[in-house]
């Protein structure tokens, strides 16, 4: 049987699999040694516990774990609240400002803890229902959550970066910076839409007169100060080359889970364990998904599947930008079926060498990546902050929330657009603080 129809039967297989609801890492696991088996017969088995153990053998991946229990200590703990209430003191006069301090706090937690459902989550517990109470329509109130969440995988520190760094051995503390300047762009188009909207629509959440005053304003700094020092400290480590992403996020992972105890009196056994116990869950799933990709791309290569495919659009000849819409369409169809992880896993192997013949950079394409990835989290059938937000304000039908989230769907697929045309957005700041990527 021939490369091309092997590479038919497993994409039919793997978006069998991936629909039908099945664990990824055992789905992308089973598939992975079945046709290794049909193909190439009992004797490659014997490389599968070497290839599963090797996906996992590398110091970066210490990184995951960490960031994930900054995310876990600072989800566990009042501190969405209490930084949502800062900035909703601050931004009260603006057009729609309780959104805007939605939307900014989603960017400030995304820094903090690298995961967009735990972004949404945090932020949505406090800002759902404060913003229902205050009149904003649902759809804004729930759009905009679900919207900001997806900022958590863009800004850094980053579970999608490291990832896709590890994936394609690009340069993850490279990849985090490259996020910062899209991540404030992509802020600032959601904010910029929001107060558009709302002063279209003529609503106001405060009465004419209200005001907070400067003691008011100033007393919700100084529980969220050391938290925002935390991110400030973590992204000069980061970008100063004082330490790698792994030591920066276990420092950081520290200092998290000291404040969380310290700030928010969280003594308890029971709630200290509550958060090692999320960190381990989440933890454990991404890693595994990680050591069945690495096996499933080990299958795909063996067969001569993924050479097959990149000769395939190189032979073609497209035009390059016809190539990266070509791309990112698939990107994006990925997204509403699959959850980030498997998909950045799955398709990074095969189309890192697609895209640096093309002459794109990868650093940069890592950024147009997560932004795909960030759109397939709103959108149905799997948009997975749009049934975190459900569950928030399960009164709020789930298609009142997908139209709320379509303006955001629209500023996102614009700052793709943004992006291609203007690259540096992306590439200036890694390039001016690293030097430029020397490409292989």
């Amino acid at each position: 049987m021939n490369p091309s129809m092997q590479g038919a039967i497993v994409l039919v297989t793997t978006l069998f699999m991936l629909l039908s609801g099945i664990p990824v890492a055992f789905g992308l696991g089973a598939i992975a040694i079945i046709f290794l088996l049909l193909f190439q017969g009992a004797d490659s088995l014997h490389i599968v516990a070497e290839t599963f153990y090797s996906g996992l053998d590398d110091f970066t991946l210490v990184a995951i774990p960490m960031f994930v229990m900054m995310g876990a200590a600072i989800g566990s703990s009042p501190a969405g609240k209490d930084l949502y209430e800062a900035l909703d003191r601050w931004l009260y006069r603006v057009p729609g400002g309780l959104v805007v301090s939605n939307l900014g706090a989603c960017a400030i937690f995304a820094a903090l803890t690298g995961s967009s459902p735990a972004c949404c989550a945090a932020i949505g517990k406090m800002g759902i229902p404060e913003m229902r109470r205050r009149g904003y329509p649902d759809e804004v109130a729930t759009g905009s959550i679900c919207a900001g969440g997806t900022l958590g995988i863009l800004i850094p520190p980053s579970v999608t970066f490291i990832l896709y760094g590890i994936a394609t051995e690009t340069s993850i503390g490279r990849l985090f910076i490259a996020g910062v300047v899209p991540g404030l762009m992509l802020t600032a188009m959601f904010m910029a839409w929001t107060v558009f909207a709302i002063w279209r629509s003529g609503f106001r959440s405060h009465a004419p007169g209200f005001r907070y005053s400067w003691k008011e304003k100033f007393e919700s700094v100084p529980k969220v100060a050391p938290f925002l020092a935390i991110v400030l400290g973590v992204m000069y480590v980061l970008y100063g080359g004082v330490a790698t992403p792994s030591e920066a996020a276990g420092v950081g992972a520290a200092f998290c889970l000291v404040l969380a105890i310290v700030i928010y009196r969280l003594w308890r056994p029971g709630q200290i364990w509550h958060i090692l116990r999320d960190t381990m869950r989440e933890s454990v799933m991404i890693l595994t998904i990680i050591a069945a990709a690495v096996l499933f791309g080990y299958m795909l290569t063996s067969l001569y599947l993924t050479q097959t495919l990149a000769q395939a659009i190189a032979d073609a000849h497209f035009n390059r930008w016809v190539l990266m819409g070509m791309i990112n369409l698939f990107l994006l169809v990925c997204g509403f079926f699959i959850p980030p992880a498997a998909i950045i896993l799955m398709t990074s192997p095969i189309l890192l060498p697609i895209i640096t013949a093309a002459g794109f950079d990868p650093v940069w394409f890592g950024v147009i990546l997560t932004i795909n990835m960030e759109i397939g989290l709103i959108h149905p059938p799997v948009g997975l902050n749009i049934y975190i937000v459900n569950a928030i304000a399960p009164d709020v039908p789930v298609t009142k929330v997908m139209w709320g989230t379509l303006p955001y769907v629209i500023c996102m697929m614009l700052a793709i657009v943004i992006l291609c045309i203007f690259p540096e957005i992306a590439t200036w700041l890694p390039d001016h603080l690293m030097g430029p990527l020397v490409h292989k």
